[in-house]
């Protein structure tokens, strides 16, 4: 007996030794503990999902084989470990073919401890003994909501809500037989499944990575992987020291849509969580407001609130131009952002003629009868005509220093008389001239316009310079 208890304590800290706390944990109050095995997939091994879509997912990593046992007394000279074997993603006949290999292995090796080979076999022999191959299809359960609420889920129906559908031996083969009671179904079947899996795998791998040694693409310094950022989509490695005063320079910039990886002419950008880890909690929000803000502009049916108080997104309806603010409730035009006016024409502003008019000219034949049908034949003619004058207004004419009058200057010389106000003015300075002399201005050494009252005459047009001096 004595012999025995001493085979179980050395057993039980060689466990320890080989396998970190997450992979074996010693119960306290008995002689035993908690295995957790991670099989070992095939390569380029996946998962599958049957339904109205099918996909496809790589996964490295499977949530593990959970091995609860306990020493018997007279372990291991003449009793088997008592166990119960447990995961999430097999069948209950799966496991149970496991048990009953577990079972032939204790037989083959009864007076020697097990555990190791239990364990081992787990690991590396698992997936071929049960000849599961690539890729794993998992199906979904069909219940609805009602009959999850109201109806206890038996063992029966709990495998096949969650079968995991493989290719496994033949129904003459000893793996297909009754389930073994030490086979233990650990997943919920109201709790999706898929989820779960992609969520260990996605955790095993980084702390696979964190584990190892990269060279910073940037500085060129060797760190661990848990100080490092991994682009999902490239896989290229910078230390986190870099790639957050990176991060930083994008965001202060408003460039939340730039923040890609460094290598040149690649594509991959950082995930919103691998930006929040590396910033502080004031520019992630920045980010998060200017990245949500970027996605709304990208959409067609969204705009914002005019009010420069609210701006709030706001949904509209295909081929309505009215919006709604959820924020403030104002009803405006989605075009001319002004109040709700019906199926009235959008009024424009007089200074925003021009534009339209230059908008107009270069548009399409089907965004000019767009611009008809927005703002009226008769306004886009307006805006044509007056601001063509006004084009005109501003090549030919100046507007009057005394009434703004617009004053066209036909021929004569430099010394003006406005037509409506009949003050006199320089042409060339727009200088006020006085009434009793207004040439002075011309004949003055220190005047900017000295000696230059026929400065831009044609010569040919002769004396009639002379004939009028109020012209």
């Amino acid at each position: 007996m004595s012999d025995d208890k001493e085979a179980q304590e050395d057993e039980l800290l060689a466990l320890a030794s080989i396998y970190d706390e997450e992979e074996f944990h010693r119960a306290e109050a008995a002689q035993g503990g908690e295995v957790q095995v991670c099989v070992e997939l095939p390569p380029d091994f996946r998962v599958v999902t049957k339904g109205d879509k099918q996909t496809e997912y790589n996964v490295c990593f499977l949530p593990p084989l959970v091995l609860n046992f306990e020493f018997p007394e007279d372990y291991p000279s003449t009793s088997s470990p008592q166990y119960t074997l447990g995961t999430k993603w097999m069948t209950r006949a799966q496991m149970s073919a496991l048990c009953r290999r577990l079972d032939e292995l204790w037989e083959e090796n009864q007076g020697c401890v097990i555990l190791f080979t239990w364990i081992q076999f787990l690991k590396e022999e698992a997936v071929d003994f049960l000849c599961i191959s690539s890729p794993l299809e998992i199906h979904r359960a069909k219940y609805s909501s009602e009959r999850k609420k109201s109806e206890p889920v038996s063992e029966k129906r709990e495998d096949k809500s969650y079968e995991v559908k493989k290719q496994a031996a033949s129904s003459a083969s000893p793996h297909v037989a009754a389930f073994d009671p030490r086979a233990v179904a650990l997943s919920d079947p109201r709790v999706e499944l898929l989820p779960q899996l992609l969520d260990h795998d996605e955790a095993q791998r980084q702390r696979l990575f964190d584990g190892k040694v990269f060279c910073c693409g940037i500085c060129f310094s060797e760190k661990m992987g848990a100080a490092c950022l991994c682009f999902k989509e490239c896989q290229h490695v910078y230390c986190n020291t870099c790639m957050s005063e990176y991060f930083q320079i994008q965001i202060k910039d408003g460039n939340v849509q730039c923040l890609n990886c460094p290598e040149p002419k690649c594509s991959s950008v950082a995930t919103p969580l691998q930006v929040k880890h590396l910033v502080s909690e004031e520019l992630f929000a920045r980010y998060d407001r200017l990245l949500l803000q970027s996605t709304l502009d990208l959409m067609a049916d969204v705009v914002y609130c005019p009010r420069m108080s609210c701006g709030t997104p706001v949904m509209v309806e295909p081929e309505s131009t009215m919006g709604i603010c959820t924020g403030c409730q104002y009803a405006f035009c989605t075009l001319c952002k002004m109040g709700y006016h019906g199926v009235s024409h959008c009024k424009l502003p007089t200074e925003e003629l021009r534009d339209l008019r230059d908008e107009y000219l270069a548009a399409s034949t089907e965004g000019k009868k767009f611009m008809e049908l927005r703002f009226g034949k008769k306004v886009i003619q307006r805006a044509v005509e007056e601001s063509f004058s006004r084009d005109w207004l501003n090549e030919n004419c100046k507007n009057c220093p005394r009434c703004g009058t617009n004053i066209q200057k036909v021929d004569g010389c430099n010394k003006m008389t406005c037509t409506s106000c009949k003050q006199y003015f320089c042409w060339l300075c727009m200088g006020v001239l006085s009434r009793g002399n207004p040439y002075s201005h011309f004949n003055n050494p220190q005047s900017p316009c000295y000696n230059q009252l026929f400065f831009g005459v044609d010569p040919d047009e002769g004396d009639e310079f002379f004939s009028d001096d109020e012209d």
